[in-house]
């Protein structure tokens, strides 16, 4: 007999565990995908109903969790999301001191002029 899919989860899954603290929930995230990137995957959802975010970062053996509703968390969540594309396009070993949000972006020089060269 085949076990029920939640009976086969709690046997996958670890512990969920909900950190409160924003440096906190980066630390052990980033811990996490460097103790294994190839099982580890990072999931974003937000339920507009309750205006609730919640960030999970999980290697199907540990689940980190992270809920929030204050909107201005935004910055936040928005470097965590560059974290994460920097340690998986240029591996775990990157350094992430120089991972910043928006002002990385806003600071690169924009083009002038307009349409096509001719």
């Amino acid at each position: 007999m085949k076990p029920y899919s939640h009976q086969l989860l709690s046997r996958v899954s670890g512990a969920m565990v909900y950190i409160a603290e924003w440096d906190k929930f980066i630390e052990r995230s980033i811990e996490l995908f460097r103790a294994d990137p190839e099982s580890t995957r990072y999931v974003m959802k937000y339920r507009h109903c309750d205006g609730k975010l919640v960030l999970k970062v999980t290697d199907n053996r540990e689940c980190l969790k992270y809920k929030t509703d204050q909107a201005q968390e935004a910055k936040k969540m928005e470097k965590l999301n560059n974290i994460f594309f920097a340690l998986m396009a240029r591996g775990p070993d990157v350094d992430i001191s120089e991972v910043t949000g928006k002002e990385q972006i806003d600071a690169q020089p924009t083009k002038k002029g307009r349409g096509r060269k001719q």
